[in-house]
């Protein structure tokens, strides 16, 4: 080995001795003499080096990069600068620079004419000037056609000719001082100085921006950094003034700078989408169809399971293709910053050298100092450029994949909606798009780690030999034990997502069906299922902690055993080995090094791994199935509109299910036909729309739709937006046919009504609408749209019959605004059918029949008979009596009619065969003889509507018949209507106190305290380790003669240290003990650290889920879904993964800053007098910058929540946003939403490299200050002294950084636990349960209701609702409540559930005052049947009997009596038939019924109802009818009537007007009063 050394050396030797050679010929003299140049007190390069090496740098390297410099320049638009003074002032100083090359080349010239001999150099070094100068000014030129307002390498030309001249400038000044021999000459000299004075000036000209391109826009919020210097770029001046604003002030969301085009997510989806279409192309081996865009596209795939399939699509790949060349350019830069970190123990062993050898001339300590400072600002200056490139790329990165996952979601097929839920698909977006883009830094740190072991593991080979052996082979016992911990780490990381998912899926329905759980009192079961599964999520998280503890132990201890291991090797293995400061302290400077990679390794593990697992993820979800485009094409050679030809379709089914099938359809609809789909409850009706539109997927058969295309789905969705703009949607407002639109929608008395008119906001999921006012809405929508042909899935379920007709006939019908369109209507309101062109008959998935309404009557099959149920079941008032008469008369001209309506003249003696009108009547007499039931039935049409539950909003309609009263969760007449969802705000300032008191009184006492104290133990015996090394090392050097008198750390002198000193094995024992006992401290500290941290994040979770269920419902009307999810999903995500390891690293941080601190003034005590200064700086900078970090992560955070409420919108709207082709308007808003939040994102990344350039230049200052004083201290200082010194100044400059930078990260993130707090906070409801005042077991008993001057408001603040209301409702009676708009109908049922509470008087039951009772005592004994039923996902058991407290035989009856047992038994898992999220596998009738189950498996004394039978078929509604009437014949019934029909067999009636009791009797007293506003209404309804 050793003669290969020498071998090598030799070589190296030889090499140089060749180039000096050949360098002093080309000069004619010497190129250097080390006498000269090294070894004395005043240094001198020579005019050769000055002339050929220091002239061809940098002109060499402009040479080098000018083709890349002009590859990037044609790559950017062509925009000219505005010559300014500025850009003159360059022009001339080039102009300068040029004529002195030019006049150094004609002296040459002269000179050579003249007969003297120079040298080939003369002539050379100013020929390569002068094309560099000129090929500068070219560059300058070029730059500015281009826009460059300032040029990155003209600047660094311009310095390092500045730098390259210093040489020269001292040899010319030191030769006009006279103290020199003139080797240049008065020509040379006159040009040196005028290009250097020129060069200077361009320089400084360099160092400020140009003015923008004349064709840029300007803004005061562009962002700077596109208009700044090249030096401002560098050292991010640029972001100066909004750290300074945000120091100053709050900083606000308009503060922020504009996106860099760069970054805007509309440019970033178009480079994803052709990376993606790229790798899908390749995948498939084939061109890729336009439409199959994103992860959109697929192959086909089984036709029972899916319509389209996706090619295995590498996500990485993709990534790759997007932003391969910046992160190429990152990447770059990350090696160069590391391959300085190597030059550091290099100049450190200089510095060493030179205080243990004062023969050397003073002035290369200063050298090696100011070297020093250069290296380590340069390392600063690359190392945050990296940092800034990748993480934009991160931000980038996220905001693609965000994009990417919206667009997927707006084309998943039926089966894939099926395996990703909202909740799953939100924390794609929220956390693995996060964990995705943050692995492109991690993956640069994870790959370039092992590089630095190994590139520090060769340096410590040439200071200790083999004996780094021992070390290495320490790091390599290390591998199968991370490969060990990482394989469990990655499937811990597996389980935990799976948790995560199913919680957050169940805490997005708890949200959703909120009013639901607080009417049944269901609340506690479903916190018991979420906390359930959190429990779960927390096993596997606290298996995970375990892992990481130990981990940590393991990757701190080996940078500590590695060094023990190297050291006690090189010192035991031969007595010739001496461990001087040089060799120790360079060694650790080394091993620091490689202290940073080993110490993030397991970070850097765990975040791959996390990343892994959500790559997996991510790749299925992109990857997955989407709907068939083809599936319905455009045919223009097909005359029809729309044509079915042997159709067969299914609906997405999970593996171990059976597909429903909708089957042989055949349809054909001509252009402007109105075509009418009736059938009974899950027949297929809604599924037919769905083929058309091509949400079912496709099996067999041909599906061609001729135009464009409007949907109003059976239940409605709404956008929060206004009125107005849920009717335009983004269509050119036309007023004339706006107002026909609103005319013919029946909305004209709802915007009258409306605070804000057809401005007011509708709440998400049209909270604050009713069902019957989102379908009109709905209906207007479609109507606006002006398409070709309508779909519309029983429109007219949600409104009363008169405005159903309204709105048939001004509308749908033959002569509605829609006449000569096509229509295809679902409909349960069979009075309209004789005015349709075609009735088509579904029936068990088949259509069984189809033909006018003449023909199928004449055929008396199952038309005929559905009719006939239809008249049997209808009430009196439905249907004008001619609609009656024209249905009977219908009927009567068949055979097969007449003999249905001679089996019902059978059944009532009272019929006189032979009259219609007769028969009509005595239908009606026996309808209303027979209803002594709760009189709740509704037509049909009032069917399958609704949208988001009415349970206690109904319906408002115009001043003829019933006014529905709409009850949003704030006042009618409150002036700011106009805004219902509030704009989510945010602390401001720094985070209080209180945030972090409550944070640690959730992780308790011992780990909030005990940690501090580990970690300081933990640090101050690695400190005790390095002081133990710089003793031994003095030691050593004494022992050796070297000096005679050093230092100690306390600056007391010692004298020589020989027999009574320590031992080598003495000093291997105190060694490896501070290092044992280091690590044994951090694993107590970071295990603490995490088990407080979980405990933390199981405690406030835990909280957070009882406060926001306890919440009122004013809360979750005025705040969207997305921001209550928000705090579940990503504020909890932070809890759980990054604030354990953020208070352990600040922690960790803080503590070895201090000790940084203590043992470089206490080994340099001059020092002291520079740090303090300087440490008064570095806070000052971290104020500064903490007060903007942390507002601009709040306004990052506040700026999510927006999203995922769009994206939760738009998910659930998926089918009319591609009904109606708005996609792409839809994903342009979601990208703009995508830019609030990375605009606040990229302003942080400026910021934070902003402080990280500071903060790293005060820590060079203090290593550079360090090196200075141990310069100005040689001789007094001992080596070992100067090495402790120095290596812990070049740590401080780490240190620093890592502390501010965690204390901000942790200021940020416990911005999270601030706004759960918020939650936590809110005013809550009353108690569920109150034990002192608990009602008996059997209350209600007899169910008498009163209310006792009962007043109530939605809010403090806002006016009354009720006043003063006053009655009794007697044991068993039926009473029907009635009014008109803002009654106060609704308002009564809500008091009596007490979802608002009485703002005076009182509510009694059955003697009990129920504001004396808990809530669940009170809604545990009321039962109540909503209008639009809302089922969770999980079995048909627990949607029925969440607590398990009925038998097995109780539920069935239930079941079977709501006439579900055939469906039920139908299934293979009967009652614990799995239900989808929100029930979506079951048709909206089927889930009406479940609701109609829950309230007779309750069997409560008393009941609401709210049109109970609103979306089942006539046939089942009669059955229902009669189960309402036999099991709840002696219950307390009130009903709340949207149709006067339906409580006119109520014992009495109820009118409010204006929040008063006006009226109150039975329908017949009430009737015989025609001054009676109830003779009013029922008049204007055509009741009498």
């Amino acid at each position: 080995m050793e003669g290969l050394n020498s071998g090598m050396s030799n070589d190296s030797t030889s090499s140089s001795r060749d180039l000096h050679e050949r360098l002093s010929h080309l000069c004619g003299r010497r190129f250097w003499d080390p006498s000269q140049a090294w070894d004395t007190e005043d240094p001198v390069l020579g005019v050769c080096a000055e002339r050929t090496v220091l002239v061809w740098v940098p002109c060499f390297l402009l040479w080098a990069f000018s083709p890349l410099y002009l590859v990037v320049l044609r790559n950017t638009a062509q925009r000219s600068i505005p010559w300014t003074t500025l850009g003159a002032v360059k022009v001339v100083l080039s102009s300068v620079t040029i004529a002195a090359a030019v006049a150094e080349v004609v002296w040459a010239l002269v000179v050579r004419g003249s007969g003297h001999s120079l040298a080939f150099n003369d002539f050379l070094a100013p020929l390569i000037l002068l094309v560099s100068y000129v090929l500068q000014l070219c560059l300058l030129l070029v730059g500015r056609k281009y826009g460059d307002h300032s040029s990155g390498l003209l600047w660094c030309f311009w310095f390092l000719m500045l730098l390259c001249g210093l040489p020269q400038l001292k040899s010319v000044g030191s030769s006009l001082a006279g103290s020199q021999e003139d080797e240049y000459g008065t020509a040379l000299i006159t040009t040196f100085i005028t290009r250097y004075v020129a060069a200077l000036l361009l320089f400084s000209a360099n160092c400020v921006a140009d003015n923008p391109p004349r064709a840029a826009h300007q803004s005061k919020n562009d962002y700077p950094e596109e208009r700044s210097s090249f030096v401002s770029r560098l050292t991010y001046h640029f972001a100066t003034g909004l750290v300074w604003r945000g120091w100053r002030h709050t900083l606000q969301h308009e503060e922020l700078w504009n996106l860099p085009a760069r970054c805007r997510t509309s440019n970033l989806d178009l480079v994803w989408t052709r990376a993606w279409r790229k790798e899908l192309a390749r995948g498939r081996h084939h061109p890729v169809p336009s439409s199959e865009q994103n992860g959109t596209a697929g192959k086909s795939s089984p036709p029972t399971r899916d319509t389209t399939g996706s090619a295995k699509v590498s996500v990485v790949r993709v990534m790759l293709r997007a932003y391969f060349w910046p992160y190429l350019f990152a990447t770059i830069v990350y090696v160069i910053s590391e391959l300085m970190l190597f030059l550091t123990p290099q100049l450190l062993s200089l510095l060493i050298s030179f205080t243990t050898d004062e023969s050397q001339p003073l002035w290369r300590g200063y050298f090696y100092a100011i070297l020093l400072l250069l290296v380590s600002l340069s390392t600063t200056v690359v190392k945050n450029i990296f940092y800034y490139r990748d993480q934009t790329i991160a931000a980038q990165l996220r905001a693609s994949f965000m994009g990417a996952v919206y667009r997927k979601a707006l084309v998943l097929s039926a089966t894939a909606r099926r395996q990703f839920t909202l909740g799953e698909i939100v924390n794609l977006m929220a956390v693995d798009s996060q964990r995705l883009s943050d692995t492109v830094l991690y993956f640069n740190l994870a790959w370039g780690a092992p590089i630095v072991i190994t590139l520090a593991l060769y340096y410590l080979w040439q200071i200790l030999g083999p004996s780094v052996l021992a070390g290495l082979a320490v790091l390599v016992l290390l591998i199968p034990v991370n490969s060990v911990i990482a394989n469990q780490v990655q499937k811990l990381q597996v389980a935990q997502m799976k948790f995560k998912d199913k919680r957050i899926k169940m805490v997005s329905e708890i949200i959703n069906g909120i009013k639901v759980l607080k009417l049944y009192a269901w609340e506690a079961s479903f916190v018991r299922q979420v906390q359930e599964i959190r429990r779960d999520e927390i096993r596997v998280m606290r298996r995970s902690a375990y892992y990481q503890a130990f981990i940590s132990f393991i990757f701190l201890t080996s940078p500590y055993m590695v060094a023990l291991a190297s050291f006690a090797t090189y010192l035991l293995t031969s007595d010739e080995n001496k461990m001087d400061a040089q060799t120790a302290f360079v060694s650790l400077s080394l091993f620091n090094i490689m202290r940073m990679p080993i110490t993030q390794l397991p970070g850097l593990i765990a975040q791959c791994i996390q990343a892994r697992v959500s790559l997996r993820r991510m790749e299925k979800f992109l990857s997955s199935g989407v709907i068939d485009s083809s599936a319905v094409i455009r045919d223009d050679k097909e005359k029809s509109a729309v044509v079915v030809s042997g159709g067969e379709f299914t609906w997405g089914v999970k593996e171990e299910e059976e597909p429903w099938v909708l089957r042989d359809v055949d349809l054909r609809v001509e252009p402007g036909q109105l075509v009418a789909v009736v059938g009974s409850v899950g027949a297929g009706k809604s599924s037919l729309v769905s083929a058309l539109l091509g949400e079912m997927t496709k099996n067999a058969g041909r599906v061609i739709v001729n135009g464009k295309v409007a949907y109003v789905a059976q239940q409605a969705w709404l956008q929060n937006a206004s009125l107005k703009d849920n009717i335009t949607w983004g269509q050119p407002v036309d007023e004339k046919k706006y107002q026909k639109v609103i005319s013919a929608c029946a909305l004209q008395p709802d915007l009258d009504m409306l605070p804000a008119g057809d401005m007011t906001e509708i709440g998400e999921k049209g909270v604050n609408m009713s069902g019957g006012q989102k379908q009109r809405v709905a209906l207007a929508r479609a109507a606006y749209s002006d398409a070709d042909i309508f779909l519309l899935d029983d429109p007219l379920s949600a409104v009363d019959a008169h405005v159903g007709r309204h709105i048939f006939d001004s509308l749908i019908g033959p002569q509605g605004m829609m006449n000569g369109k096509t229509r295809i209507l679902v409909t349960h309101a069979l009075a309209y059918l004789p005015r349709v062109d075609t009735v088509v008959v579904v029936q068990d998935g088949r259509l069984v029949e189809r033909g006018t309404y003449s023909q199928l009557l004449a055929k008396g099959g199952k038309f005929a008979q559905f009719l006939l149920n239809h008249i049997n079941n209808t009430e009196e008032g439905e249907e004008d009596e001619e609609d009656i008469d024209e249905l009977v008369d219908q009927l009567e001209d068949t055979p097969m009619g007449q003999k249905f309506l001679s089996q019902i003249a059978r059944q009532n003696s009272k019929v006189e065969e032979g009259s219609a009108h007769a028969r009509i009547g005595s239908i009606r007499r026996r309808r209303r003889g027979s209803s002594c039931g709760s009189g709740t039935r509704r037509s049909e049409s009032d069917t399958e509507g609704g949208g988001v539950s009415r349970i206690l909003r109904q319906d408002s309609k115009p001043s003829r018949g019933v006014d529905h009263e709409r009850i949003p969760m704030k006042d009618m007449k409150e002036p700011a209507g106009k805004t219902l969802v509030q704009e989510e705000t945010s602390e401001t300032g720094k985070v209080k106190w209180k945030v972090y008191q409550f944070y640690a009184a959730t992780m308790g006492l011992l780990p909030a305290i005990l940690p501090c104290i580990f970690f300081a133990v933990a640090q101050g015996c690695q400190a005790g380790g390095n002081i133990w090394l710089s003793q031994w090392s003095t030691k050593t050097q004494e022992d050796e003669g070297i000096t005679d008198n050093t230092t100690d750390i306390l600056g007391n002198v010692t004298s020589n240290i020989t027999g009574d000193g320590f031992d080598k094995t003495q000093f291997l024992a105190g060694y490896g003990g501070f290092g044992i006992g280091q690590s044994l401290f951090y694993y107590m500290g970071s295990f603490l650290i995490w088990t407080g941290c979980m405990r933390a994040g199981i405690r406030i979770h835990h909280r957070v889920l009882d406060s926001v269920l306890r919440l009122p419902m004013s809360f979750f009307d005025t705040n969207p879904s997305g921001r209550i999810m928000n705090r579940f999903s990503k504020d909890v995500d932070v809890l759980d993964s990054l604030l354990p390891m953020l208070m352990g690293a600040g922690l960790s941080c803080f503590a070895e800053v201090a000790t940084t601190l203590i043992v470089l003034v206490g080994s340099t005590p001059l020092a002291g007098v520079v740090v303090v200064p300087i440490m008064v700086f570095y806070y000052f900078i971290q104020v500064v910058y903490i007060s903007s970090a942390r507002q601009l992560r709040r306004i990052e955070s506040v700026s999510k929540s927006p999203i995922f409420s769009h994206f939760g919108e738009s998910v659930q709207g998926v089918a009319t946003l591609r009904a109606f082709k708005v996609e792409d308007a839809f994903m342009a808003e979601s990208q703009r939403r995508v830019d609030l939040t990375t605009k606040a994102n990229i302003c942080n990344l400026a910021c934070n490299r902003w402080l990280g350039v500071r903060l790293e230049f005060i820590g060079n200052l203090i290593t550079f200050f360090a090196a200075i004083f141990s310069v100005v201290g040689r001789g007094d200082v001992s080596a070992g002294m100067v090495g402790l010194s120095i290596t812990y100044a070049l740590n401080v400059t780490v240190t620093l950084n890592w502390l501010v930078r965690v204390s901000s990260d942790i200021e940020a993130n416990i911005v999270s636990v601030e706004r759960i707090m918020e939650y936590i906070e809110e005013e809550r409801e009353a108690e569920w349960t109150i034990q002192k005042t608990a009602p008996p077991a059997a209350w209600p008993e007899h169910g008498v209701v009163s209310f006792n001057k009962y007043q109530t408001r939605y809010r403090p603040g806002l006016d009354l609702v009720l006043k003063g209301v006053s009655c009794t409702i007697q044991a068993g009676e039926k009473v029907g409540i009635v009014g008109r708009t803002g009654a106060g109908k609704s308002s009564l049922t809500l008091g009596l559930f007490r979802i608002i509470e009485a703002a005076g008087g009182n509510i009694v039951i059955d003697g009990v005052d129920i504001s004396n009772i808990g809530l669940h005592d009170l809604r545990n004994r009321l039962s109540i049947i909503p209008q639009d039923p809302v089922l969770f996902s999980g079995t048909l058991r627990l949607n029925l009997d969440p607590f398990n407290e009925h038998s097995e035989e109780e539920v069935w009856r239930a079941v079977e009596m709501a006439h579900l047992g055939a469906f039920v038994k139908a299934q293979t898992e009967t009652l614990q038939y799995a239900i989808d999220e929100g029930g979506s596998n079951l048709s909206v009738g089927q889930r009406q019924l479940v609701s109609l189950a829950r309230a007779l498996l309750r069997q409560s004394r008393i009941l609401v109802l709210d049109e109970a039978t609103a979306a089942v078929d006539v046939e089942t509604d009669d059955l229902i009818q009669e189960t309402i009437r036999s099991q709840f014949a002696n219950r307390t019934i009130l009903t709340i009537a949207h149709r006067l029909n339906t409580i006119m067999d109520s014992d009495r009636v109820m009118v409010l007007d204006k929040g008063k009791i006006a009226e109150f009797s039975d329908p017949a007293s009430l009737l015989a009063n025609k001054k009676s506003i109830f003779y009013g209404m029922a008049k204007d309804a055509g009741l009498v």
